[in-house]
């Protein structure tokens, strides 16, 4: 099968949307399929790389989204390549730039186009609307439009799909969970290895930890993370954030108005070969974010045996199973709680480790693009039908 992916997210990038993209490219080819990405660059030049991933020249678009571009070669060679290829089937992955171009490949082709929906684009409003009510408005809309352009749609949890119906998306929608490359967090980490990297970090010896990993944005609510950490007042304990972002800044000042700067610590940006070392600097995994389709670095956590703590989501009622592989939480009493139950029961906290591995089996990148590839022949099959029709 040829299937083309449009993305305006991509590497070097480093984000949920292009973390899916790579472990399904890499999945699909491994299936025997023939891959080929269409997306933009990071500069104002454009190029290819062996003839299967395609970057168009790009400017930014920060005042829009943090590091979001956008391209204006609408008729670039490399369009016409594409067209020229036939793919049999197309998968864009976000509904900006790149859906452009996957929409006119699709007509130019007659290929069906499937479409991931990866983002809850309502809790990220503040990024280009100041009225909140008027940005959902356009959101629905926008979506509205978009998605009832194409023969079929994915989403990764049950939440999104409510979410998209209520839009009034008349598509075909499957729910297929994203999923990553398990063998990528089995990993070997002594206890000296661990012990040396808390070092490093700047936790105290002896402590427990709570880590947080991903993109410090103003949408993951990190803010409440630390607020009930300092109420919660729990001796011997380090809150850990590993990762970068805008509202890194605020929250570090936050921090320092709390007075709490030895019990939380900000890394910074790590190489992404590193996050399963990070993630284990833990023994257990928090979140406060309700602003995920998904949510990887859930996913990530438990891979590394990370029992989690997080804000009670929909999107997380197959992931964090409560009482069995971590706890959600409503408020900060239900917080508190999880922590001190989890953390003063060794036993209690080994379980729910071995249970997180578990449940991480459920979400390997290999299961993922072989759901995905029915969703391709499902498409193709009706379109043949409907092409012999006429």
């Amino acid at each position: 099968m040829k299937i083309l992916i449009t993305t305006d997210w991509y590497r070097p990038v480093i984000n949920g949307v292009v973390t899916s993209v790579l472990n399904l490219e890499r999945e699909l080819r491994a299936r025997g399929h023939e891959v080929r990405v269409l997306t933009v660059s990071r500069t104002h030049s454009s190029w290819k790389e062996d003839n299967t991933w395609y970057y168009l020249a790009s400017y930014p678009l920060d005042k829009l989204y943090p590091k979001a571009r956008a391209t204006l070669q609408f008729h670039h060679t490399f369009i016409q390549e594409l067209i020229d290829w036939k793919p049999d089937v197309i998968h864009s992955q976000c509904e900006l730039n790149s859906f452009i171009f996957a929409k006119k490949i699709a007509s130019r082709t007659k290929a069906p186009l499937v479409h991931t929906y990866h983002t809850v684009y309502e809790e990220y409003t503040h990024y280009f609307s100041l009225n909140e009510k008027i940005g959902k408005q356009a959101v629905r809309s926008f979506s509205r439009w978009t998605l009832n352009k194409t023969q079929a749609v994915i989403v990764p949890t049950e939440k999104v799909r409510n979410i998209l119906l209520r839009y009034g998306i008349h598509k075909k929608i499957s729910v297929i969970p994203t999923g990553i490359s398990l063998d990528r967090f089995d990993i070997h980490f002594t206890r000296e290895d661990r012990e040396k990297l808390r070092e490093k970090v700047g936790i105290p010896k002896g402590n427990q930890v709570m880590v947080t990993l991903g993109r410090v944005a103003q949408e993951k609510n990190i803010q409440e993370l630390i607020e009930y950490v300092h109420k919660m007042q729990r001796p011997g304990f380090t809150y850990v954030i590993v990762g970068d972002g805008p509202y890194r800044h605020e929250l570090q000042k936050l921090v320092h108005r709390l007075g709490e700067e030895k019990r939380i610590l900000f890394t910074g940006m790590v190489p992404p070969e590193q996050t399963p070392y990070y993630y284990r600097l833990g023994d257990i995994f928090g979140s406060a974010s309700s602003s995920e389709a998904q949510g990887l670095t859930y996913v990530e956590a438990l891979a590394c045996g990370l029992p989690s703590v997080c804000r009670k989501d929909p999107s997380l009622d197959d992931v964090i199973v409560h009482g069995y592989d971590g706890y959600q939480y409503s408020n900060y009493h239900e917080f508190a709680e999880a922590i001190h139950r989890m953390l003063d029961n060794p036993e209690r906290c080994q379980e729910m480790s071995e249970n997180a591995l578990k449940i991480a089996d459920k979400y390997s990148a290999k299961l993922f693009a072989k759901r995905a590839e029915g969703v391709y022949k499902a498409v193709i099959r009706k379109a043949e039908r409907k092409n012999r029709g006429k």
